[in-house]
């Protein structure tokens, strides 16, 4: 179902998946890379990107949306709700989902639509401590595409950092303005 209504909604927009099927195969059980994350429709993106490709993912949401107000609408889509007001070990809580269920976990590791000088480095630990590789997932609205084009295993940080901003340098978010590929 989610597969379908992907399909025929990147078709409406005029936009195409990306990844080949190798890439498919080793992007299962992966930390993903979501960016540029510029606007809210990065996220719809994102998800058709992923229902496409058919892997298995999640994604980390304020426990908020996961209320039963929601009627289960961002559970369905991949949501786990974690309560932001305490202080939760994220990378913990990440790699134990990562060694358990075997799924995709996006990331967006700006943490914000806004321009950031820094990215989170979250993504980093999760991948070291559950052990798997790290997908670069991207939506390039310059040339109406999304998709992982390239995996990378995390090496130091600062290495990784840089592996990403080469990556990211020529990707375009729909507002390009807010978007940073000099990581640091």
């Amino acid at each position: 179902m989610k597969y379908i209504i992907s399909r025929i909604g990147f078709w409406l927009i005029g936009w195409k998946v990306v990844a080949s099927e190798e890439i498919k195969e080793k992007a299962r059980n992966t930390v993903t890379i979501a960016a540029p994350h510029t606007s809210n429709f990065d996220t719809v993106l994102a998800l058709g990107t992923f229902w496409q490709m058919k892997l298995p993912m999640k994604f980390l949401i304020k426990d908020f949306y996961t209320k039963w107000y929601f009627f289960g609408l961002f559970t369905w889509l991949g949501g786990i709700g974690v309560n932001r007001s305490q202080r939760n070990n994220l990378v913990e809580l990440s790699t134990k989902l990562m060694r358990e269920r075997k799924i995709n976990l996006i990331i967006s590791p700006e943490g914000t639509r806004r321009r950031t000088d820094k990215w989170k480095s979250g993504f980093y630990y999760i991948a070291k401590e559950a052990g798997v590789d790290i997908s670069l997932g991207f939506v390039d609205y310059k040339n109406k595409r999304a998709g992982v084009e390239k995996i990378i295993t995390p090496t130091s940080l600062e290495e990784t950092k840089a592996k990403l901003s080469e990556f990211y340098k020529d990707i375009q978010g729909k507002y390009p303005e807010k978007f940073n590929t000099n990581i640091k």
